[in-house]
């Protein structure tokens, strides 16, 4: 069988830079045409693992977490806003808009990924919270996104309250932390090299050829 190139993307779902690099290493891919000589998996990473189950307004949290201004997070929505169109995802902001804790999202995507739906729910996900207004921490939320999917909701469901569930998420989050991973999206090859942040898609189509040929 032909060696993949393994790719780990080390992210958030409510991470916008983390929807935009992933968009722009599909579009590397299929550039490359290299579908089938990848395989990708997706690792958990809490922006906010300390997010009340109430979250929080999104103006609020920014302002508070990183020191932004309203003025300058409108400036950021709308260039996160047309990157994501010209890649075909939408960004839409609005004032009643929260933040979120998204613990669970990520316990349901380790589950996605036995069934290899891992990327599917993980843009479903994504999509609920940034293009359609929908509160990814609400498990009627998840059971429908699980649904959308074609994966057995109440099995899904089931598992956010099981501790080896959780356990495992934890444990995931706390190997990449050890390896400094400190900020999302990581995009780790082979488990031997990385890119942080959503790098332009030359760079990725760098990237993949050059491990392409030496597979």
């Amino acid at each position: 069988m032909e060696n993949k190139i393994k790719i780990d993307i080390v992210s958030d779902v409510v991470c916008p830079w983390c929807a935009i690099g992933y968009k722009r290493l599909e579009q590397a891919i299929n550039e490359l045409g290299i579908q089938d000589k990848v395989e990708i998996e997706w690792q958990p990473f809490e922006l906010n693992p300390q997010m009340p189950n109430e979250g929080q307004n999104v103006q609020e949290h920014i302002a508070e977490k990183y020191g932004a201004t309203e003025s300058q997070q409108q400036q950021s929505q709308q260039h996160m806003t047309e990157v994501g169109k010209e890649l075909g995802f939408t960004f839409d902001y609005f004032n009643d808009m929260k933040m979120v804790n998204t613990f669970e999202s990520h316990i349901l995507l380790e589950y996605a990924h036995k069934f290899d739906k891992q990327t599917e729910l993980k843009l479903a996900l994504m999509t609920a919270f940034f293009s359609q207004r929908k509160d990814v921490s609400d498990r009627d939320v998840l059971k429908n996104i699980l649904q959308e999917v074609g994966l057995d909701p109440d099995k899904g469901i089931a598992l956010l309250d099981n501790t080896a569930s959780q356990d495992e998420v934890r444990n995931k989050q706390n190997y990449w932390k050890s390896l400094g991973v400190s900020s999302v999206p990581t995009i780790v090859f082979n488990r031997k090299s990385a890119v942080t942040g959503a790098q332009p898609i030359d760079i990725f189509k760098q990237v993949l050829t050059e491990l392409n040929e030496a597979q």
